[in-house]
């Protein structure tokens, strides 16, 4: 392909409206769509639908999405990339082909497998990457361990032609990096320049930018007041890079879709989830947004020039799952007068239960929403004399245990206080809703470990 490459940013997780991405199709001139479903909370979401069916643990969102993208994607010569395969890249390859049939649909779709590294993980026993906890306190409860692959997989199915790339728990950002390291023939793991190293550094970045869906065209912006100003979020566009051969980008959306490309929310999107802007880490490239420049041209377009990388690491980060015990919550309120005074009563009563039916927990916790369940200990409480007058006061109790049992039966502490607690209660949720946790175990482990595993296979159209 000659010229510049426009990459579109799909869903930024898993359940995201894929509306802006047709736009971004019909109208944003894109050659790729590059889709994020996964975050560390879905792979346990996933891997709770992979218990009951063995089929699933991918993001089911990703067909529905498919069939009505498709026949825009064809038309246009547009390709799509997406993680959406989660812990089961196969079985979402499966039921896109499966579901492509029944339209008489041709497509080559490319799924990438490996990333599932529970017996390397077993094998080598990694501490946990933040606290060093040993590996061995969660060895028998361990259920699934992924790591973050590189671009190189998407980038081999692309070159054999692929229409649609599914993988599993790719780097978000790899999966802009790749199709831009394909289209320019940029070196990745032979990288060995400072220009290369820039360049896939500012395709990093341009990932980055693109990853989190609207986020990065005015969503979610933060400012105060400011974002009182970014236009019909109802009808946000997604936004798009325009990458040139050098790395260098022009960030944009497709004309005639809301939100808002400008200095301050890209610059926002471009620090989110950084800790470090100068060593920000991932498969393929170090990122180093120390020297980076940001031009607003206006009309919702900012250049980005100026990211530098440092070689890769030696490591890859793993995302891992262990059973952690139950969980069960239950919330409800209480109405004026001393609606507040009533709430703290009734978690009293219930914690006396607990306690003269020796249930066993880790954890009570309490929250107040609309008082402090947004920003827990850093909201303070209103002045008593303005709780004393509240309308009405909503609370939210959780228990954390390792007894199933006791998980089942927290909801039934709670239905007799209608009419033996405190006055004028209402709106009892949750009296039934116990639930399995599932831990995070982040580690790192050596990538020799991983990528000798990582396969592309593109399925028969």
């Amino acid at each position: 392909m000659q010229g510049n490459i426009r990459i579109g940013a799909g869903l930024g997780f898993y359940g995201d409206a894929w509306e802006p991405v047709a736009a971004s199709i019909e109208r944003g001139g894109v050659h790729y769509i590059a889709s994020d479903h996964l975050a560390e909370l879905t792979l346990a979401i996933l891997q709770k639908d992979r218990q009951r069916d063995p089929s699933l643990g991918y993001a089911r969102d990703v067909v529905p999405m498919l069939m009505k993208l498709w026949p825009l994607m064809q038309a246009r010569g547009v390709k799509f990339i997406c993680n959406a395969g989660g812990l089961n890249p196969a079985g979402a390859g499966a039921a896109l082909r499966a579901a492509f049939a029944i339209k008489g649909w041709q497509a080559r779709i490319a799924v990438v497998t490996g990333d599932e590294v529970l017996p390397q993980l077993a094998a080598l026993a990694p501490p946990h990457m933040f606290n060093g906890q040993a590996f061995e306190s969660v060895r028998e409860r361990m259920v699934f361990a992924n790591a973050y692959v590189g671009a190189r997989p998407i980038v081999s199915a692309l070159q054999q032609g692929a229409d649609i790339v599914v993988t599993g728990r790719v780097a978000d950002a790899a999966l802009f990096l790749a199709p831009l390291v394909h289209e320019f023939n940029w070196k990745l793991e032979d990288a060995e320049t400072q220009a290369d190293l820039d360049r896939l550094a500012q395709g990093l970045a341009v990932g980055h930018l693109l990853e989190c869906s609207g986020q990065g065209s005015g969503g979610n912006f933060g400012s105060q007041e400011a974002w009182k100003a970014i236009p019909d979020l109802a009808h946000i566009g997604y936004p798009i890079a325009e990458v040139s051969e050098d790395g260098s980008a022009l960030i944009t959306k497709a004309p005639g879709t809301g939100g808002r490309i400008n200095f301050d929310t890209v610059r926002q999107q471009l620090l989110y989830e950084v800790h470090d802007p100068g060593h920000y880490a991932s498969p393929d490239v170090v990122m180093d947004l120390s020297a980076v420049r940001l031009e607003d041209l206006g009309n919702d377009a900012v250049r980005m020039t100026g990211v530098r990388g440092h070689a890769r690491p030696a490591q890859l980060k793993v995302v891992g799952g262990f059973r952690d015990g139950y969980k069960a919550e239950v919330t409800w309120g209480f109405s004026w007068p001393d609606a507040y005074d009533k709430a703290l009563a009734a978690v009293e009563m219930v914690k006396a239960q607990l306690a003269d039916k020796r249930m066993a927990h880790d954890e009570l916790f309490v929250e107040f929403p609309g008082l402090n369940s947004a920003h827990g200990p850093l909201a303070p409480l209103p002045a008593p004399e303005v709780l004393a007058e509240l309308n009405e006061v909503w609370m939210r109790v959780v228990i954390r245990t390792q007894d199933k049992a006791v998980a089942d039966g927290f909801g039934r502490l709670f239905p007799w206080m209608a009419l033996s607690g405190p006055a004028y209660t209402c709106g009892f949720h949750g009296l039934n809703n116990a639930s399995e946790l599932l831990g995070i175990w982040p580690a790192l482990i050596d990538r020799q470990a991983v990528e000798a595993a990582v396969r592309m296979e593109v399925l028969p159209s």
